[in-house]
């Protein structure tokens, strides 16, 4: 017998663009950015001071019990925000779904805590001005909050999301960079059609707004040093390009079985027709895309279609330099003429929470026959040989999407998607 299609029933989205999918579609059809100046800590002194931040969070209208928010960072705080967003979009009540049928799997990032959080136990350890380490087993740990090691295991998040929806099924956290949300949904759909669970709570969260994690990110040198108009700084496969913008935030996917989808009347958003995953071996460098073409390729077979059949290419495109040519070539090599649209041009880099991020905009282009534009796409560079959808909403009938993501060491993510005919 084959495996039951997957498919999914609902979305929740926390972005710098919007919280909900109906602020977030608007802001992609509006082509409104979610890059601006940094506010969560001050930047004065650092090279990169701009970011996509989430405004107008607010944790306790998603987080129950409240006291719950004393354990959880903010990575958790969105992560759970999207799960609750997801349910509500998918009408699927706590009780409605056979809890050890239920299941969830998230990616996540290395968790850092605040600066604040340390602060107190540092300074008991401080002796004329000098760090002493003898005191940290006598001073320091006094003043430790005793379940602040459990903030930042990166597993937490889909811990509390499990918590939140009486989720006791498969439960796992996937810790892979950029490729960590569309490999959760992988490994979802994967459960599913191994018969492991009815229902399962996929996507990634992400919260890369600490001082600590600025300061590093500033040093590998990835991110643009613009001074210009924040939202016009992110410019994947322009000639213009120079560097990354990082932002936070989380999205969640309902998917299910369609067979369960349909017994309970649930309205399906999309079909997921197809994946594959790869890794591509280099030699300290930068990959150049033979990884990224095969993942492509596989996952477009494995969906039974011809790259003639694609509605759109939801690509990685971070607005790197060399990072945008090598995609654009692999796309080109492999699906030539298809329309490509990068979302990151709207909010950044968002780590772990990314591909799922990204890949909400597919999904939401599904019901209403839209592809986003590229933000800021205005002289096509000859090295990266793709058709960006630019300016306006690219309307299109094909609705089937191909999401891509790739790392900086080699591995790649491809997932095909479907609307429901």
């Amino acid at each position: 017998m084959p495996p039951d299609e997957v498919v999914i029933t609902g979305l929740g989205v926390v972005s710098p663009i919007g919280i909900g999918k109906r602020r977030v579609w608007e802001s992609f059809c509006a082509g409104r950015s979610g890059v601006r100046p940094i506010r969560r800590f001050d930047p004065a002194g650092l090279p990169v001071r701009i970011a996509a931040e989430v405004d107008d969070f607010d944790p306790e209208a998603y987080v129950r019990p409240r006291k719950n928010l004393k354990v959880m960072v903010r990575d958790a705080q969105f992560g759970v925000a999207a799960s609750v967003l997801a349910c509500q979009d998918a009408n699927l009540a706590n009780g409605t779904v056979d809890p050890e049928r239920f299941g969830v799997v998230l990616g996540a990032d290395r968790i850092c805590g605040e600066m604040e959080d340390a602060e107190v136990s540092y300074r008991a350890c401080m002796v004329d001005g000098r760090f002493d380490f003898s005191r940290w087993a006598t001073h320091a740990m006094a003043t430790a909050f005793p379940l602040g090691f459990l903030r930042v295991l990166p597993n937490m998040i889909a811990s509390h999301v499990s918590i939140a929806h009486d989720a006791r099924g498969p439960n796992n956290t996937i810790h892979h960079a950029e490729l960590s949300g569309l490999l959760a949904v992988v490994e979802a759909a994967r459960v599913i059609q191994r018969g492991m669970a009815d229902v399962m709570i996929a996507g990634g969260a992400s919260s890369q707004m600490k001082f600590f994690d600025w300061v590093r990110h500033c040093v590998i040198g990835a991110l643009s040093v613009s001074q210009g108009d924040p939202t016009t700084v992110l410019r994947p496969f322009d000639a213009l390009r120079d560097g990354q913008v990082l932002g936070e935030g989380a999205a969640a996917f309902i998917m299910e079985s369609r067979r369960h989808a349909e017994a309970r009347g649930a309205t399906i958003r999309a079909r997921v027709l197809g994946w594959a995953c790869t890794c591509e071996p280099h030699n300290g460098g930068l990959p150049q895309g033979s990884g990224l073409r095969r993942a492509m390729s596989l996952a477009v077979d494995e969906a039974g279609l011809k790259p003639g059949q694609l509605g759109h290419v939801n690509a990685h495109g971070v607005s790197g330099v060399v990072d945008d040519q090598i995609e654009g070539r692999a796309i080109q090599a492999c699906l030539p003429d298809v329309p490509v649209t990068a979302p990151k041009s709207y909010f950044g880099n968002l780590g772990a929470a990314g591909g799922a991020v990204e890949m909400a905009a597919s999904v939401l282009s599904f019901g209403d026959g839209l592809v986003p534009p590229t933000l800021n796409y205005r002289r096509p560079d000859p090295a990266c040989p793709v058709r960006v959808v630019r300016g306006q909403p690219l309307e299109t009938s094909v609705d089937t999407a191909l999401v891509v993501n790739w790392t900086r060491i080699g591995q790649s993510v491809a997932v095909v998607l479907g609307g429901d005919r």
